[in-house]
């Protein structure tokens, strides 16, 4: 019982986080409608799908208060980036192969290098910046800046002709058009059971097409209420981590006595990440290939600068530096440096060869269920994972990274 309680509520919060994300979805493809493919995936798809991140890591800080919220943070952005590295592109060549629109995916190579190894640079930067023992507001700062270069990167390379048309193509103020890709023919739920539900694209529009204000309006709803459940998915994880927790009016229960950054690694990775999943697995479905790879890995970049440096950066502002101790350090060291060493790898399956298939696809997802072991060794004290962890550690400390 006091594992099936925490393990219920990350479920409802997967669910809430997917049924609001698809709203988000469908507001900020229209807000972005007139980005070109793969400038959209690795900057309105990315920052849309990677909310949930933003929000877990706001509330690992703030209601654990002390290092051990930010490893909390450190575990779901960084465990986010490896699932979305690992699985989402595999599990969208799996999808398109699978249904039968295509029996191999082309990307981009000038999409893969530009975000890959834009990618591999933040990552190499939040290795080095987030180390020592105390973490001020200049570290989140530094973080978020990485992201707002990455950004003017990305528009700064587009073509003249994307450039013109986002300078002349998008409609007034209250312009219908219709983006939602919604039959006619297709009649619309209630707005009860579109409200229960928590079909918000349905609620804000029903059967009227989109634009400008409902866009907004349906924007600023998902992202509320993706706020609120990942409160109660960070509490969850706290419960699952603690040697014994308290829920109010059941009494006390049996936790896995672990630090939380092990559960979040996991667990709040994988809920947060459910945003991004189901948007390129549209994304592959319609064809938009390049945007269902660049979305998974421009959110990468957007967690690993911005959902944890924008926490960071208020956290210390109100409450001064985050001191850390010896043990979170090492483990914070362990896990920059398998987040790194884990991109590099998916950037090199990304880039050999011209196609993406199933192959890769598997050859993806078995490196992430090694992962897992290896995270699951690591909460349970396996020998042989703690080997493998004091080797990435020292690593760390070979080169006075730490």
């Amino acid at each position: 019982m006091g594992l099936l309680i925490p393990l219920i509520i990350i479920t409802l919060c997967c669910l809430v986080i997917w049924r609001a994300g698809d709203g988000f979805m469908v507001a900020s493809e229209y807000v972005g409608r007139n980005l070109s493919e793969g400038v959209r995936g690795a900057t309105i798809n990315a920052v849309a799908s990677s909310m949930p991140e933003v929000f877990t890591s706001f509330f690992f800080l703030f209601v654990l208060n002390d290092a051990t919220g930010f490893s909390g943070g450190i575990g779901t952005t960084a465990g986010s980036a490896i699932f979305n590295s690992m699985v989402i592109p595999a599990v969208s060549i799996i999808a398109v192969i699978s249904i039968g629109v295509t029996k191999k995916i082309e990307i981009s190579r000038k999409v893969l290098f530009r975000d890959g190894i834009a990618l591999i640079i933040a990552e190499f930067i939040f290795l080095i910046l987030i180390s020592g023992s105390a973490l001020n507001w200049h570290h989140g700062l530094l973080l978020m800046s990485v992201y707002v270069v990455y950004i003017v990167f990305m528009f700064a390379t587009m073509d003249k002709k994307t450039k013109e048309a986002l300078m002349t193509s998008a409609p007034k103020e209250d312009e219908e058009i219709d983006e939602s890709e919604k039959s006619d023919s297709k009649e619309s739920p209630s707005f009860f059971l579109a409200f229960i539900s928590l079909d918000l694209e349905n609620v804000f529009m029903g059967k009227s097409k989109i634009n400008d204000t409902r866009a907004w309006l349906l924007l600023i709803t998902s992202t509320m209420c993706i706020a609120g459940v990942c409160y109660w998915l960070v509490l969850a994880c706290e419960w699952l981590g603690e040697k014994s927790y308290q829920v109010p009016y059941l009494g006390s229960f049996q936790g896995l006595d672990i630090p939380v950054m092990f559960v979040a690694l996991i667990l709040a990775s994988a809920a947060s990440s459910f945003p991004d999943t189901i948007i390129s697995i549209k994304d592959a479905k319609k064809g938009n290939y390049d945007d269902a790879i660049s979305n998974a890995l421009g959110s990468n970049i957007f967690d690993v600068c911005f959902a944890l440096g924008f926490p960071l950066f208020i956290f210390t502002l109100i409450n001064g530096p985050i001191v850390m101790s010896e043990d979170i350090i090492d483990l914070s060291s362990e896990l920059r440096l398998l987040l790194l060493l884990s991109t590099v790898v998916a950037v090199v399956i990304f880039t050999a060869g011209k196609y993406m298939g199933r192959g890769k696809a598997f050859t993806l997802l078995g490196i992430y269920v090694f992962f897992v072991i290896y995270i699951v060794g690591r909460g349970s004290g396996n020998l042989w994972a703690q080997s493998v962890a004091d080797g990435l550690v020292s690593v760390v400390h070979f080169f006075n990274i730490n």
